[in-house]
């Protein structure tokens, strides 16, 4: 089944085209299934002080959910349309992150960390913290606030789980250990994870997880499904056709797919 379950849009501020845009573009390129998942809006900083286009602005919300209802019914006989959210996990605002997630009726819901504390580890415009923090240390960092995320069982899987890696920075501890803890939690609490391909349009030049993470993941049973993250609607479906050639080579062949938050398992 062709599937992108990770996309972005104009709402966010740092992605372009409309909904519609993408949808029509999911027709023209054959997905069966086409994930609308924008960020949810910013809870913990202040969105006229921080800097711009980080996430979609609170009032708009409710338009974004509206939209896509009137996009999946209007397009039902020629794409499957599903709903969802990226809600990022931010430690110590869970109460907040569930009142949101539960407000809305969504097919599904990615558990994504792009922030520590106030610093969103994958903003290209905030490398400059990297250079009076310790690389280790903010790499266990992050892998603590996954495995946190992991345990409030909001979510349904975790996006791009090594996604601390963007930029290329590289721990000089081994992280083995850390992962297998993360994708153990993930079994234990059973989630699945995605293949991120976006990776590979980012400097690490690599898709998230890494290889020997989707062979732990397998070994683990741990559900997998696949997105684009596409931030235009040029984007949608890229490296997709890699991503599912990985996964059949490690011996996986099935995709977890999602409707009113149960997950469906379809062939790959």
């Amino acid at each position: 089944m062709l599937i992108d379950y990770h996309t972005h849009h104009e709402r966010c501020g740092h992605a372009s085209g409309s909904l519609e845009d993408y949808v029509k573009k999911g027709i023209e390129i054959g997905l069966q299934q086409l994930g609308l998942s924008d960020h949810m809006p910013l809870i913990h900083v202040d969105p006229k002080t921080y800097l711009p286009g980080m996430a979609m602005p609170a009032d708009e919300l409710p338009k974004y959910v509206e939209e896509c209802f009137l996009l999946k019914e209007k397009y039902k006989d020629q794409i499957d349309i599903k709903i969802g959210l990226e809600a990022d996990y931010i430690e110590g605002y869970e109460t907040e992150i569930e009142k949101i997630i539960s407000s809305y009726s969504w097919d599904y819901v990615i558990g994504s960390v792009h922030f520590l504390g106030e610093w969103d580890i994958s903003d290209s415009r905030q490398l400059d913290h990297w250079e009076s923090r310790d690389v280790d240390k903010v790499f266990v960092q992050y892998y603590d606030a996954v495995q946190k995320a992991v345990k409030t069982g909001l979510y349904d899987y975790i996006g791009h789980i090594d996604v601390i890696k963007r930029f290329g920075q590289k721990p000089k501890s081994d992280m083995i250990e850390m992962e297998r803890q993360t994708l153990n939690l993930i079994k234990e609490h059973d989630l699945a994870i995605e293949l991120n391909a976006s990776g590979l349009r980012m400097p690490v030049e690599e898709m998230f997880p890494s290889k020997r993470m989707l062979i732990e993941s397998h070994k683990l049973g741990i559900p997998l499904t696949i997105g684009s993250d596409a931030h235009k609607p040029e984007q949608l479906g890229l490296y997709l056709d890699q991503a599912r050639n990985l996964l059949k080579k490690i011996g996986f062949t099935q995709l977890a797919t999602y409707d009113q938050r149960k997950r469906i398992m379809v062939c790959l």
